[in-house]
């Protein structure tokens, strides 16, 4: 027996970086896993991973979503919008509401969507970012949404139990979310951040994956935030 044998897994988020390694993780472990994103082929299927479509702005789209899935044993929820470093004074706080909108306000959305097919010992585990709790010029959309989920989590550990909330907070991990970088300033900005940080080096995907696996099979962890980031917070 594997450990997720005939449980099913959705990930939102999961079409790339951190999520993709979540939904390759607990298809190895046996489970049926539904990846889900906002610009993937609905219904396709490789190395055990369904392909679901599905915008987390969107009530309705994630209302099909779920009644395509039905039954569910844990959520997670990856997906984020880039968010560029910008002091107040020369933000347009429209963008900094529309990143609310994805990773916050599409966070409820995906889990109240979830919540009636979700096990009545299910987990929802969500993804915030070391920028909650370490401060940094520039950064004040990061820190304030990542503070947020992490808040929201703890409130939903309490409301939904007894299925358990978690989240899995990175620090740098080298996905495709720098993909917009020039290559050479991605690697420096590696080099410089894995020199500062006590392990040597910055996350990789499977590192972020594994505290994904550990926090939904593990049934007596709920209402934590778990700090996958290096030592970049000491």
């Amino acid at each position: 027996m594997k450990p997720f044998d005939n449980q099913t897994v959705v990930v939102i988020g999961g079409s790339s970086g951190i999520g993709a390694a979540v939904a390759s993780n607990a298809a190895e472990r046996g489970a049926r896993v539904y990846s889900v994103g906002r610009r993937v082929e609905t219904s396709e299927t490789h190395d055990g991973v369904r392909h679901e479509s599905a915008d987390v702005t969107d009530d309705a789209s994630l209302r099909q979503l779920f009644e395509r899935i039905g039954a569910l044993d844990h959520l997670v929820i990856t997906a984020g919008p880039s968010v560029s470093a910008k002091l107040l004074a020369d933000s347009d706080l429209l963008q900094a509401q529309q990143a609310f909108d994805v990773k916050f306000w599409g966070t409820l959305r995906a889990i109240q969507a979830a919540l009636p097919y979700l096990s009545e010992r299910g987990s929802i585990t969500l993804t915030s970012g070391l920028l909650s709790r370490k401060f940094v010029a520039g950064q004040f959309i990061k820190t304030t949404l990542n503070a947020a989920l992490e808040s929201l989590a703890k409130q939903l550990a309490k409301e939904l139990a007894p299925r358990r909330v978690n989240v899995i907070s990175p620090g740098v991990t080298d996905t495709d979310a720098y993909a917009g970088m020039d290559e050479s300033q991605r690697n420096a900005m590696f080099v410089r951040t894995s020199a500062a940080l006590p392990v040597g080096r910055v996350g990789k995907p499977q590192d972020l994956a594994a505290a994904f696996m550990l926090v939904m099979e593990n049934g007596f962890i709920s209402g934590s935030i778990i700090d996958v980031d290096g030592g970049g917070l000491l």
